[in-house]
């Protein structure tokens, strides 16, 4: 009896072997849609697939798929460590410097309503915008500058905010637009806006912030210049010339284009707005002065441009950034809501493009059905002034982590004692970085050293009976032993020499 027993079993076995041989024959001859087989009073319900008994063998289907593409989407960019450490420490200087001058930091939503961007002025912006239709049937946008939302919230508190407002924002920016050096189809954007104050007081305190941030990074004088004008100068020419005012915003747009392209190009712009060739081609005549004094004699005698422009460069010399800042009446800015001064920054070798812009525009949240409202602002971008920090050789590195201390223990037993140690620095207001696997002296030496820490506590059987570690200063190549009850001692000292 007990040698019949393995028999009968091996009889079972094949019995269901060949049943269910049969039963993945069916399916995949057959390719039913749906089979249900009962085994052992379990059911499963196996859904048409033709690679079904490919799946059941286990083999793999991925050598047939289409490779990753690894890069980011055209125009956008990867942070890896050193990247993020760079933008950081740009982040940090934008901070910095509206801090010091009594902005407040906000934020929106990087998703707007297109309405919001879509004017009838002939912008590029327009025409730039990543928009689409959400699957609620709104029109949305990708925003491609800050301004309009800060718009939107401002009238959404109905008055509600105290004025003066003095506000900043580092915003990421779309807009689909042709890369060139330092133009990407993404960019983070370092905004300050003031609003609430009609004076060029304002125009004078941004402009002293920008300047700030350009000595703060290394950058002097002789490497960046800022280019002033106002769109008055613009409007009093378009009066004299008897151009509609309703036309003074798209003409300053037009006339901006021409920056880039020649005025053939804009020749059915032009005849759209009812504008004559002739009238383009003195105000561009105009626009070549360089100096005030020369702006004054085809502007009329009481020019409040002139007034205006003249009390601005005043102001910069009372902040004393006068040989940051220069006359051009050439510079428009290509934003239709623009009304008063305009600035732009520029690389005084001209190897670049704007590196940041901006100037009044006290009739933006009327545009929006609000009350008229005095604001200027500036928007300055991240890409072009890394190429010009780069190009100046100003960037400092950013390949180390940084971190103040490596903590390594010297072997297995020895973890637990290094994790406390790591612990009591980070408490103390270290950053350290442990070293989770059982590695040898010299790779972590090297791993200190590649990521530019300062420190190495080693955690060793001898100083361990003794209560202590032993630090090694990386600059120096000291070595010292230090109490573990003691380390808190240690961090404040180190601290206070660096």
């Amino acid at each position: 009896m007990k040698k019949s027993i393995p028999i009968m079993l091996v009889s079972l076995i094949q019995r269901r072997t060949l049943t269910t041989a049969f039963q993945l024959s069916r399916l995949s001859s057959h390719n039913y849609a749906t089979t249900t087989i009962l085994q052992e009073g379990r059911s499963s319900a196996a859904v048409s697939d033709k690679d079904l008994l490919t799946k059941t063998n286990g083999t793999s289907q991925s050598k047939n798929q289409e490779a990753l593409d690894t890069n980011p989407p055209k125009g956008t960019r990867d942070f890896y460590p050193p990247d993020q450490r760079l933008r950081s420490w740009l982040f940090n200087h934008f901070r910095s410097v509206s801090q010091s001058h009594g902005f407040s930091e906000y934020d929106a939503p990087v998703l707007e309503s297109s309405s919001l961007y879509i004017r009838k002025a002939g912008e590029e912006v327009t025409q730039q915008l990543y928009n689409f239709v959400d699957k609620g049937g709104r029109e949305v946008t990708l925003r491609p500058e800050m301004t309009p939302s800060l718009a939107r919230m401002v009238m959404a508190k109905k008055g509600g905010l105290n004025l003066p407002l003095k506000w900043f924002s580092i915003p990421q920016c779309w807009r689909y637009e042709r890369m060139t050096r330092g133009r990407r189809r993404e960019h983070y954007q370092w905004n300050m806006d003031v609003w609430g104050v009609p004076g060029v007081e304002v125009e004078a305190e941004l402009l002293s912030a920008m300047v700030t941030f350009f000595k703060n990074v290394g950058l002097g004088s002789e490497d960046v210049g800022i280019k002033v004008n106002s769109r008055n100068v613009i409007g009093e020419v378009l009066r004299e010339l008897g151009v509609p005012e309703e036309k003074f915003a798209a003409t300053c747009v037009l006339v901006d284009k021409l920056e880039k392209v020649p005025l053939d190009a804009i020749q059915g712009e032009l005849q759209e707005l009812g504008l004559e060739r002739s009238t383009i081609e003195k105000l561009t005549t105009v626009l070549t002065n360089k100096s005030i004094e020369s702006i004054q004699t085809v502007l009329p005698s009481d020019s409040q441009a002139v007034a205006e422009l003249t009390q601005l460069f005043n102001l910069c010399k009372a902040y004393g950034i006068e040989d940051w800042v220069q006359f051009d009446a050439s510079v428009v800015r290509g934003l239709a809501y623009y009304t008063g001064i305009v600035f732009e920054a520029f690389d005084r070798k001209g190897e670049l493009r704007a590196i940041a812009g901006g100037g009044r525009y006290d009739k933006l949240l009327e545009t929006f059905g609000g009350e008229p409202t005095p604001a200027a602002g500036f928007g300055f971008g991240d890409a072009v002034i890394v190429e010009l920090l780069k190009e100046r050789n100003k960037l400092p590195s950013f390949e180390g982590s940084g971190f103040d201390t490596v903590v390594f223990a010297m072997n297995e037993d020895l973890y637990g004692p290094a994790v406390q140690v790591a612990s009591s620095l980070r408490e103390n207001g270290q950053s350290v970085d442990l070293i989770l696997e059982n590695k040898k002296s010299k790779w972590v030496f090297k791993h200190a050293s590649r990521n530019e820490a300062k420190y190495c506590v080693i955690v060793g059987s001898d100083e361990y009976e003794n209560g202590a570690v032993a630090i090694k200063d990386l600059a120096t190549g000291e070595q010292s032993t230090v109490k573990i009850n003691e380390l808190g001692d240690w961090t404040k000292s180190v601290a206070q020499s660096s």
